[in-house]
This record gives structure tokens, sequence and C-alpha cells, in this order.
């Protein structure tokens, strides 16, 4: 089976992926199949600026509001759903573009990553937890560095529960999980990615974007999207940005302004976190839209040299 040719579109929140995406989609016959943990679940659209039909304007999207928010949807499960949309628009003789902006599902499909089913011991996981709380994180990872030297350099010893895995994986599959995660990337290439990265060189810009939208979102009615959240109690879907931070307000600690500027400066940190995760990957053509006249004709030259086969980094 030869890779199939994958067009990703990402970067931060608010950086005008959807549109870029839907623009391109017309432009080259595409479909799309979306990228982000929280447009999966139902009951969060405002919240997740979830797209709408009239933002769609036609093109098929996948992936979207399909999930109750209680449902747990790992990366595994999203991979492999991904990789069938995929497949499935690649057979129509369509283009799939995937459009979104959380890293891990990204870079996991972008990498072809290979999800080991998981094995967990319940008293083995609580006898290490023991043993992290006798002997301490420094000594754990003294041990752990024994047989697994690269995850005890790579593991903070504030993070605990990663360091218990490490020993839990090792210890029931004689595997590390360096070398299992070296064994999820040698298999079958699924998928062949280009990526394409939009931005804003001026980070204020950005900015001014991401606080606008948080204004859109309270004009568009996220307070009683959070009220009828928070009343189905956990869930995925209660992470999604917007909700916990207008929570303040819909529970009386906070007025309507604080609320909101809660909500600005979490939406611009997270905007933050997901830049240093995809600055990481140089296989991303990044385009700024601050210093472009055409995003959607930029991206399409990209593109075009993709599908001819020529080089695009």
């Amino acid at each position: 089976m030869s890779a199939i040719k994958t067009v990703f579109i990402t970067g931060p929140t608010a950086s005008g992926k959807t549109a870029l995406g839907v623009a391109l989609a017309e432009r080259f016959g595409g479909e799309i199949v979306s990228a982000d943990s929280m447009q999966i679940y139902k009951g969060i659209h405002i919240a997740s600026a979830a797209p709408d039909e009239a933002e769609m304007r036609g093109i098929p999207h996948y992936m979207l509001e399909f999930l109750e928010p209680e449902q747990s949807f790992s990366v595994a499960d999203y991979v492999k759903a991904a990789r069938e949309r995929i497949s499935e628009i690649n057979g129509r003789g369509r283009l799939p573009l995937v459009v979104g902006g959380t890293g891990l599902y990204i870079t996991s499909l972008a990498d072809n990553t290979e999800f080991v089913p998981e094995q967990t011991d319940p008293e083995l996981r609580k006898s290490l937890n023991k043993q992290f709380d006798e002997i301490g994180a420094e000594e754990m990872l003294r041990r752990l560095s024994q047989f697994d030297p690269d995850s005890a350099a790579r593991l903070h010893p504030n993070n605990r529960r990663r360091i218990i895995r490490a020993f839990e994986v090792y210890q029931l599959t004689g595997h590390t999980v360096t070398s299992r995660n070296a064994l999820s990337h040698g298999g079958v290439k699924y998928i062949e990615p280009l990526m394409i990265g939009v931005t804003f060189r001026d980070r204020e810009r950005l900015y001014e974007r991401i606080n606008l939208r948080a204004e859109q979102m309270l004009e568009n009615g996220i307070l009683q999207e959070t009220r009828a959240a928070l009343e189905r109690k956990g869930g995925g879907a209660l992470q999604a940005i917007g909700h916990k931070e207008l929570s303040g307000y819909t529970e009386g600690r906070l007025s309507l302004e604080e609320a909101a500027e809660n909500l600005k400066r979490q939406t611009r940190r997270y905007a933050k976190r997901q830049l240093t995760w995809f600055n990481r990957d140089k296989r991303i053509n990044w385009i700024y839209a601050d210093e472009t006249e055409d995003v959607t004709a930029a991206a399409a030259v990209i593109i075009e040299k993709f599908l001819e086969g020529k080089d695009t980094v």
C-alpha cells in the first residue's frame, strides 16, 4: 500500500486554519478531517470554535462533534479513526486535508505512529506508587536509569505518573518505554504528510484575534453553553478553554469582566504552548498571515509542489 498524500494545516488557535483549510479544499478538490481534541465533543460548539455550516461552505468535514462529553477518546483512537477517514477520502479521488491545532493528534498522525495496546496492572501500579512515596522521585529515576536510561534522562522528577508508567511498562512487557516508542515509528507508512502552518510574525496581532474571538464567544452564548456543560459534570469536554474560565462567573465567584479576561489570558497561553510544540517540527512550512498578501495562494504553491513530488521545505 502506497502512502496517501495528505495536507496538514495547523497553527495556533485563532490563526485562520479553518478558513484556509476550506479555501484549499475548494481549490484542490479536498475534504477535511479535523485535528482538534475538543471539537470531537458534542455540546461545546462555541467553546471549541467548531466550524458551522456557513464556514464549511459545503466542504465535507469529519471528526467533528460526534462524541458525548463523558466519553474518553485517546490519541490512539484519533489516529485510527483519522486514518480511516483519510483512506475513504483518497478512495473517492479527493485530497485529504487534516486541519487543527492539537499537536499530539497532528504529530502522531503525520508520523505514522503505531500504538501498542495498553497493558495495565492496578496492583503493580499501587505497589509502584507506594515505592515512589517511600524512596522519592530521584531514587526512582536512578533505578529507572538502570534499564531505561533514555526515559530516566528525559523525565522530570515531578512527573510521577510517567515515571511509574515507565516501570509498569517494563515489568509487564519486558520492553522499555523508549524501545516501544521506537518500534511505534518503524512500521507501515500510511500517510505522506505535507505540513503547512499559519500564524502571525507579530505575536500581538495573533493576541488581538484571540481577544476578538473571546468577545464573539460571549456574544454567541458561551455562558449558556458553560452552564449546560457544568451541569453534566465530568468528561473530556469540560477541559475546553472557555468553560473552565467562565465557570467563575456562572458560579458567582467572578465578575463577567474578570471571567472574560481570564478566558482571553488562558487562550493566549494556550496559543503559546501550541507554537512551542509546532516550532519543534522542522517539516512545517510556515506562512505568516501578517506578511503574506494572499495566504491561500501561498499555501497553494506549496501544495502544488508536494503533489508534483517536489521538495517543499
